[in-house]
């Protein structure tokens, strides 16, 4: 059976992952809230996020609301592992405006069930 990805392309995702790891530990300021509950709201950002350059990283982390934790309480936890474009094999977000390798913990306000 063929693997769904070449090592080359695991190897960038793994170099990418720890990159923003990296970022997001070491301080960034993200633009947490508001959070993309509305459909407007989601297109407001996802509007933002295709005025970046396909490889503007830093630019995606912000506008997106990266944080290395789960948004909310325990209740309404919202982390990457539970969201809709999650891809669980990969560890990668798969919304069209971000394509990034995320660790299941982290959170941005574009997270859907």
């Amino acid at each position: 059976m063929k693997p769904l990805l070449n090592t080359e392309q695991q190897d960038e995702d793994g170099r990418l992952l720890e990159q923003i790891e990296e970022r997001l530990l070491a301080g960034l300021v993200a633009e947490v809230e508001p959070r993309a509950y509305s459909h407007q709201e989601v297109l407001q950002i996802v509007a933002r996020l295709n005025d970046l350059e396909e490889d503007d990283i830093h630019g995606k982390l912000v506008v997106a609301g990266f944080t290395p934790d789960p948004y909310g309480d325990e209740d309404d936890e919202q982390a990457c592992e539970t969201c809709m474009y999650y891809k669980v094999h990969r560890r990668f977000c798969e919304l069209p405006e971000l394509m990034l390798p995320v660790k299941p913990k982290w959170s941005c306000r574009l997270w859907r069930i």
